[in-house]
């Protein structure tokens, strides 16, 4: 009888149950991508467009050739970092919000090494600057989350208003102590040395994609693979039960926010220093860390499920510039797109919630019917 439970475990009816599990975690998504592009189509019919020119543009423009693959490319880079960001966060059962804020600080900061150290040898000075703005996020993250896990004040509070704050601080910066001479709110070039490479000839792509992509793997590995990422994950399924068990929850929200405010410091290092070559003054926010919430639900808070994704969104971010010029079809459809998108895999959440919560009632309203039975 010892072993009966594990032999049920292994046995080929669990491994079925499982499966089904993992194709229904897999089938949502795809309807929600299915029906966000089907409310897409009657939108284009309905302004009196052929939706297949309007998905054909699309797809033009984010495939058509070398250089239009290599410019969805660059938009898929800072996805994957911001949705990772946010998927992190979320297995520690926290909602950073402030995927931006630590987007900006690792955009600046990066761009503030990348100029003021000129002279160095690439080999140093292109990683000290990635680092530097992966450190800065980090570290932006590292407030909000000591403050959840020390006073108990909410993260989604604090991270917003760390937004705010990494706004007016950078406007600042680049207004003043670190503004390039002349009319524009902008530092000063990048030096050449600090310049993330190209990896494809006569294009754009950096070397920050084959970084985003190390970045899927290495969350992967941390999360699934380590005693961190098993105590991080068991934070997030239930802080009371991983405290019984010995587990540090205070020490894991802390590391999982700055892990998480990291990430998507990288995402800036990587625009500083393999797109924009400077910081432009943004006085209003870009979207990648916003973007990085929807990318993190789409791909359901896995590293992998993340980079499909960013993929799906960053191809039709690029696609609905070309949408727009040649279809001519606004590219806010995009952007209704995305929205339903997020919209429908939240509301699975929701419904998730909704029929456990019921389901958990019933059953115990029938136990406790039960036990008047056996008492009678």
């Amino acid at each position: 009888m010892a072993n009966f439970g594990k032999d049920l475990q292994n046995s080929p009816k669990h491994a079925l149950r499982i499966s089904r599990e993992q194709a229904i975690e897999l089938f949502i998504p795809v309807v929600a991508v299915f029906l966000a592009l089907l409310l897409g189509a009657f939108l284009v019919l309905f302004i009196g467009k052929s939706p297949l020119a309007a998905y054909g543009a699309l797809l033009k423009g984010a495939f058509g050739s070398k250089r239009d693959i290599a410019e969805t490319l660059i938009n898929v880079t800072p996805l994957i970092f911001t949705g990772l960001s946010v998927a992190f966060s979320f297995k520690c059962g926290l909602f950073n919000i402030g995927a931006e804020g630590q987007f900006i600080m690792g955009q600046i900061i990066a761009a503030w090494i990348g100029y003021s150290l000129a002279g160095m040898p690439t080999v140093i000075h292109m990683p000290l600057a990635f680092l530097a703005g992966a450190l800065a996020g980090g570290l932006w993250a590292a407030l909000p989350g000591y403050l959840k896990a020390k006073l108990g004040v909410h993260e989604v509070i604090n991270t917003i208003m760390m937004n705010y704050i990494a706004l007016y601080f950078s406007h600042y910066l680049v207004m003043g102590p670190f503004k390039e001479p002349g009319p524009i709110p902008q530092t000063p070039q990048v030096a050449e040395a600090a310049r993330l490479w190209k990896i494809l000839p006569g294009t754009r792509l950096h070397f920050g994609l084959i970084l985003a992509l190390g970045a899927v793997w290495l969350v992967y590995y941390l999360l699934f693979k380590t005693t961190l990422g098993y105590e991080i994950r068991a934070v997030g399924n239930n802080p009371h039960a991983a405290r019984y068990g010995g587990i540090s929850v205070s020490k894991d929200i802390i590391i999982a926010m700055s892990i998480s405010g990291a990430l998507a410091g990288a995402a800036g290092a990587v625009q500083a220093l393999g797109v924009q070559f400077r910081f432009l003054d943004l006085f209003g926010f870009i979207g990648y860390g916003f973007d990085g919430i929807a990318v993190a639900l789409l791909g359901r808070n896995h590293p992998f499920g993340v980079l499909i994704a960013a993929t799906l969104f960053g191809t039709l971010a690029r696609g609905a510039i070309t949408m727009q010029s040649i279809a001519k079809i606004p590219k806010q459809i995009i952007g209704i797109i995305q929205a339903t998108i997020v919209i429908i895999v939240a509301a699975d959440e929701i419904l998730r919630r909704f029929f456990r919560s019921r389901s958990a009632a019933t059953q115990a309203l029938t136990e406790a019917g039960e036990g008047e039975d056996n008492g009678e």
